[in-house]
C-alpha cells in the first residue's frame, strides 16, 4: 500500500499541470502577411512589404476571467523585434479598446501594434472582441473592398493579400466578433507619460522601435473571458513588425471559486527566492519563443519549464525505487530514488522486511556461520563468520531507524574471519548487524547495555 502511495504522490509532483493549469497555453496567430499594394501606402507611414502582423492570445481554463496584463519590478513586461514594430501614423493607438470601427477600414490602421484585453474595437452600441480567424464566423469589415486603398488609392483596398502563411484572408475573417458580457474599469499606467499624455513605447506612433520592457506598467480591467467561453481564449496584443518577435507577459487571473473568486497572478519567471504559492505561480506559456524539450513527466528529462516537446529530449525513462547501497531491497535498476521505499532492519516503514528483502534469509550464509558475542555488550563485541567461496565481503551496523552507524569494508576474502568491533561509543540499545558477501546478505541483533 505504502509503495504505491510513493508512486502517486512523485507522479502528482510530476505532473507539469499542477503549476500553470488555469494557463493552458498562449497561442501567437500570425494575421496577416503584407504585400507591395499595402506598402504603397503613406498615410498610415512605413509599411514594408513582408511585414508580419501577429495576435497574442492567452488561452485559459473554462471559467476563468483575465485582469490584467502587467510588469512588476519583480518581473518585467517585455516585447521586442529584431525589427522596428509598425504603427500606424496617422491614426494608430496603445490600447486596441480606444478604436473606432470606421477607424480600422482607412489605409493601414488595422494593421497598427497594440495592447488589450479582448477588446478590439466599438461602434455604437457595438463592442467588438479578438477571436482566432478559424473560430470567426461572423465575416468581416475590414481589407479588400471595405478598404479606402489609402494614399495611392488602390482599387480594390490595402489589406487583400491571402498569403498562405497567415491562413484565412482578413477579407473572409477579420477575428473579431461581439459578446454579451463586457468588461469594465478599464485602466493602465507605464505606458503614457503622465504630464503630455504621449505614448513614445513601441505602441505609438510617436517613435519607431523594437522592444519594451517595463518593471511598472499594466493594462488591466473587471475581467474578460474568450468570445467562446469553451475555449476561452482571450487576445492581448497586436504586433506588426518584419522581424522575429519575443515576449514576456505576466497575467493576473480570477479563478471561480467559493464563496468568493481567487485572484492568481502568472509570470514568465520568478525572481530568486520565489515559488508557486495560492496567489503566485509560474507559467512558461508566458515566454515566447517557446521552449522545448522533454515534456513527457515519465522521463529524467522532463522539465515543466518546457511548453513545446521535442521527444528525442526524452531518452531515460523513469524507474522508480531505492537508490541506496545499505539498503536491503537496493535496486541497481532505479534512476529515480524514492527513498520512503528503502527497507533496513527495524526500519522498513511498517512493512515486512523478510517480504521485502527476501535474501535476509536465504545464501550461503547459516546461523552456524556467522556469530556475535557476548549478548548483550557493553564495549566490544567478537564477531565470526566463515565465507565459503572468495567473494567481496563488508558489514554494516544500523540503528532501530535504519541509519548506518559503523561500516567495515574486508575485501576479496574467503575462509574464517574473526574481528573485534568497538561498540563503546553507541548508545545503548539494539542494533542490527548486517554482513554481506557477494548477492547474499547475514543479520543479526545486537544489544547494547
Amino acid at each position: 500500500m505504502k509503495k504505491g502511495l510513493f508512486y502517486l504522490l512523485f507522479l502528482f509532483i510530476l505532473s507539469p499541470k499542477q503549476n500553470f493549469a488555469q494557463i493552458e497555453k498562449v497561442i501567437v496567430e500570425t494575421y496577416y502577411v503584407s504585400d507591395s499594394l499595402d506598402a504603397t501606402d503613406t498615410i498610415g507611414g512605413l509599411l514594408e512589404a513582408g511585414s508580419v502582423t501577429y495576435r497574442v492570445y492567452i488561452d485559459m481554463a473554462p471559467g476563468v476571467k483575465l485582469r490584467k496584463i502587467y510588469g512588476d519590478q519583480n518581473h518585467p513586461l517585455k516585447f521586442s523585434s529584431t525589427e522596428p514594430f509598425f504603427n500606424n501614423r496617422a491614426d494608430g493607438l496603445s490600447f486596441a479598446k480606444d478604436f473606432n470601427k470606421t477607424r480600422l477600414q482607412e489605409n493601414t490602421v488595422a494593421l497598427d501594434s497594440w495592447l488589450t484585453l479582448g477588446q478590439t474595437t466599438r461602434v455604437a452600441a457595438k463592442t467588438y472582441f479578438g477571436v482566432l480567424k478559424s473560430q470567426d464566423v461572423s465575416g468581416s469589415f475590414i481589407g479588400g473592398l471595405n478598404n479606402d486603398g489609402g494614399s495611392a488609392g488602390v482599387a480594390d483596398g490595402l489589406l487583400s493579400n491571402s498569403d498562405p502563411l497567415a491562413g484565412i484572408p482578413l477579407t473572409i475573417a477579420d477575428g473579431m466578433d461581439t459578446m454579451n458580457t463586457l468588461p469594465t474599469s478599464w485602466a493602465d499606467y507605464g505606458f503614457t507619460n503622465d504630464t503630455t499624455g504621449v505614448d513614445s513605447t513601441i505602441f505609438s506612433s510617436a517613435k519607431r522601435g523594437t522592444d519594451f520592457m517595463s518593471y511598472h506598467a499594466a493594462l488591466q480591467n473587471s475581467g474578460v473571458m474568450g468570445v467562446n467561453p469553451d475555449s476561452n481564449q482571450v487576445l492581448v496584443a497586436q504586433l506588426t513588425t518584419k522581424g522575429q518577435i519575443s515576449f514576456d507577459l505576466n497575467v493576473e487571473v480570477e479563478v471561480p471559486a467559493s464563496p468568493d473568486p481567487i485572484i492568481v497572478k502568472y509570470v514568465s519567471s520568478f525572481a530568486p527566492g520565489e515559488m508557486n504559492s495560492d496567489t503566485l505561480k509560474l507559467s512558461p506559456f508566458l515566454q515566447y519563443p517557446a521552449s522545448c524539450g522533454c515534456t513527457d513527466p515519465n522521463y529524467l528529462e522532463y522539465n515543466p519549464a518546457f511548453t513545446c516537446a521535442n521527444n528525442d529530449s526524452c531518452r531515460n525513462r523513469i524507474v522508480f525505487g531505492c537508490m541506496d547501497m545499505n539498503a536491503c531491497n537496493y535496486d541497481p535498476n532505479a534512476n529515480f530514488n524514492i527513498q520512503g521505499m528503502c527497507c533496513y532492519p527495524g526500519n522498513c516503514a511498517d512493512r515486512d522486511i523478510a517480504a521485502v528483502c527476501p535474501s535476509l534469509n536465504e545464501g550461503r550464509l547459516t546461523e552456524t556461520e556467522l556469530s556475535i558475542y557476548p549478548d548483550p555488550a557493553s564495549d566490544q563485541i567478537s564477531v565470526k563468520f566463515t565465507i565459503p567461496i572468495e567473494q567481496t565481503t563488508r558489514c554494516m551496523v544500523y540503528n532501530v531507524v535504519g541509519e548506518t552507524v559503523f561500516s567495515k569494508d574486508y575485501g576479496f576474502v574467503s575462509g574464517t574471519i574473526t574481528d573485534e568491533l568497538n561498540i563503546s561509543t553507541f548508545p545503548a540499545g539494539i542494533y542490527m548487524f548486517n554482513l554481506i558477501s557477494g548477492g547474499e546478505v547475514k543479520t543479526m541483533k545486537i544489544v547494547k547495555q
